[in-house]
């Protein structure tokens, strides 16, 4: 036996546990996106609870435009958008389960921060879906003008989120002594605050305006004209998996282009026929895109034609189309005044 034989085995040795399988088979490498085909199905953390973002109704159908995201995803994936299995997590859960792969995604109105999307933190945050920012809830006839009129009185607030650490910077900085009533679900701290256990409610405004709208009566409390932080909401996937986060994050700008190119739900079919070449390569029928992630090269047409464009998401769960009527401020395509913008798909 040659002299380095020894060295070779020692290395396999070495080297074996690398590649090791784990539990059921699956290699210590696979990527989630190859787990989420194999299973047929995409399994979405939601939170279940906030109308316009993630609710599910008495017969138990999920609406909203976080779970439009996970339809999006499906539709990509399977070219069915009913092809999720949807976990209702309150934010102590949401993190843990995309850790551990009970849920290969989150979309629950989850804020992009430093600390969540370090090494840390073990996340990967896919495209802003919802700008948004930090509110103040109070009834009507409190009283309750400003932050300074919180000194001695209570505000309901959802532990174990951004929200929490907020409120407490700004009162701190406001020189208010307050005291926090803590919920490790929302349900619960919209009760306590209808019921009067505390003086007012904070979260993000897109989540008061939509819970506001469930109070037995929504025009006996106001917003008020306070913003305490920023709030980008998106979906969220596990660190270090970039081919699964590739296709949450070119699926979430599909989203975007489609509505920029003027693609919609009605239209979608008759684009192969368009003269734009851009055009041309977001539905598929020119290059191959699609097989660059792992998909096929159609899956934004995919996700068009059973979803729409982000526009119309927004507009059915929060827009004009919707409950509320919210404008789209900063939410709208960077070529009418907002911030939403996607790279080229090229």
């Amino acid at each position: 036996m040659p002299k380095w034989s020894s060295l070779v085995l020692a290395t396999l040795v070495l080297v074996a546990p690398l590649t090791a399988c784990e539990g059921g088979g699956t290699s210590a490498k696979q990527s989630r996106l190859d787990i989420v085909k194999s299973r047929g199905k995409l399994i979405c953390g939601v939170d279940g609870g906030i109308p316009g973002f993630s609710f599910v109704d008495g017969s138990g159908n999920y609406s909203g435009l976080d779970v439009d995201v996970c339809k999006a995803v499906a539709a990509a994936l399977f070219d069915d958008p009913k092809a999720v299995e949807y976990r209702n997590l309150d934010s102590t859960e949401r993190f843990p389960a995309v850790r551990n792969g009970e849920v290969d995604m989150l979309s629950r109105n989850t804020t992009w921060t430093l600390s969540r999307d370090s090494s840390t933190n073990n996340l990967e945050f896919a495209p802003t879906t919802f700008y948004d920012g930090q509110g103040m809830m109070v009834r009507k006839n409190s009283g309750i003008k400003t932050l300074k009129d919180f000194k001695g009185k209570s505000v309901c607030v959802e532990t174990g989120t951004t929200t929490e650490l907020n409120l407490t910077d700004k009162m701190r900085e406001a020189g208010v002594e307050f005291e926090p009533v803590v919920f490790q679900k929302a349900d619960p701290a919209y009760t306590a605050y209808n019921e009067g256990r505390c003086d007012g409610m904070t979260s993000d405004k897109s989540q008061l305006l939509a819970k506001r709208s469930t109070l037995p009566k929504p025009d006996d409390h106001i917003l008020l004209d306070v913003t305490m932080s920023k709030e980008p909401l998106g979906p969220v996937t596990v660190n270090n998996d970039s081919a699964w986060f590739d296709v949450v994050k070119w699926v979430t700008f599909a989203l975007i282009e489609a509505e920029e190119l003027g693609i919609t739900k009605a239209n979608v079919a008759q684009m192969s026929n368009s003269p734009n070449p851009t055009v041309k390569r977001f539905v598929g029928v020119e290059g191959d895109l699609g097989k660059g992630l792992g998909l096929e090269n159609d899956f934004a047409a995919r996700v068009i034609k059973h979803v729409g464009n982000y526009g119309e998401v927004y507009d059915r769960n929060l827009g004009k189309n919707s409950q509320f009527k919210l404008n789209r401020g900063l939410n709208d395509l960077w070529t009418r005044g907002g911030i939403l913008y996607s790279p080229p798909f090229r």
